[in-house]
């Protein structure tokens, strides 16, 4: 997993309320257990036509948004099934922080294990970072974790919080299999151990 610190970049405004999971990829690519790859059908109901033609009003498809690295959401983002495909599909095309009013639990801790940072804010706080947004390609956000604050183009910084475990392991890097490989020389040494006491075993 790529490590998260400081990130700049492009943020698509995407004001709904109760962006579901089904919505961010579709129950029909959820066949296969590969995390890349699945950028391209990223809200593809939303992105294409019945015939795979884009349609053009979708934010991520407009010039402006294509190369997006940050989605400010309308509440309650991520609900519905609890498919790791979401955040699968959203690291997959570049998005790496979605910030809203709040989240749907499995999706958020999902986006923690995944390298995606979910930034819960007040409603003031995402209308302002809303229409920052809006302003395309001629504004950058700007979330820095170390100092857990979202500065927008205009220089306005929001505080955030997050869980310091969570944030220890975005800062490193480290996910779940991360966490088990930092333990590795105690794992080695405990089945070396239990080997000679348990020959057995």
């Amino acid at each position: 997993m790529d490590k998260f610190t400081t990130l700049t970049g492009i943020a698509a405004p995407m004001p709904l309320v109760n962006i579901d999971t089904d919505m961010i990829i579709p129950k029909q690519f959820l066949k296969t257990i590969q995390r890349s790859g699945l950028g391209k059908n990223l809200f593809d109901e939303m992105r294409y036509t019945q015939d795979g033609a884009e349609i053009p009003d979708f934010v991520l498809n407009q010039p402006a948004y294509r190369k997006a690295q940050i989605i400010v959401a309308g509440d309650n983002f991520g609900c519905g099934s609890s498919r790791e495909h979401a955040p699968w599909a959203l690291l997959d095309f570049g998005i790496r922080c979605v910030i809203s009013t709040s989240f749907a639990d499995i999706f958020f801790n999902n986006c923690f294990k995944n390298g995606i940072l979910p930034v819960v804010l007040p409603q003031k706080a995402v209308d302002h970072l809303m229409e920052d947004a809006r302003k395309g390609e001629n504004a950058r956000l700007t979330v820095d974790l170390e100092n857990q604050t979202v500065t927008a183009s205009d220089g306005t910084s929001f505080a955030f919080e997050v869980d310091a475990f969570k944030k220890h392991c975005m800062l490193n890097g480290l996910d779940d299999i991360g966490l088990t490989l930092e333990k590795a020389g105690s794992i080695d040494a405990y089945e070396s151990k239990n080997a000679t006491l348990r020959p057995w075993a």
